[in-house]
């Protein structure tokens, strides 16, 4: 099995370059991503890369960190549509040759925190 942190920082750096042929050389031919808010699953690597390369705007994506384990790694993502940044959370599998066996990715919308814990909180 191959090093799956490199895979997932090359996986994350094809698709910010949107350089889409090296982008599918890393993923499984049977790649599942799953959308867990929008409750929509994309099957194989022609429809994925596809579902990547159509996806709307000028978005840029800058990974934030990185924690692996073998066979599995989880990213922190910061992605910027025009003025909009967003964080998103991807888990990630690998199959037996290295290559990206399943991606799944949670997009956390931002939201004013309940009252009652300004004593204990700071807000950043």
């Amino acid at each position: 099995m191959t090093d799956l942190r490199k895979t997932v920082e090359s996986y994350w750096a094809a698709a910010n370059a949107r350089e889409w042929v090296a982008f599918a050389d890393l993923l499984a031919e049977d790649v599942v991503y799953t959308l867990p808010q929008t409750r929509e699953r994309i099957s194989g690597r022609a429809r994925y890369v596809e579902f990547n390369r159509e996806y709307p705007g000028d978005w840029q994506v800058r990974m934030e960190r990185v924690m692996t384990e073998p066979g599995q790694a989880v990213t922190w993502t910061l992605v910027t549509v025009g003025l909009e940044k967003m964080h998103a959370i991807t888990f990630f599998t690998a199959d037996e040759e290295g290559r990206i066996a399943t991606v799944t990715d949670f997009w956390p919308e931002p939201y004013e925190p309940p009252a009652g814990r300004e004593h204990l909180a700071e807000r950043y």
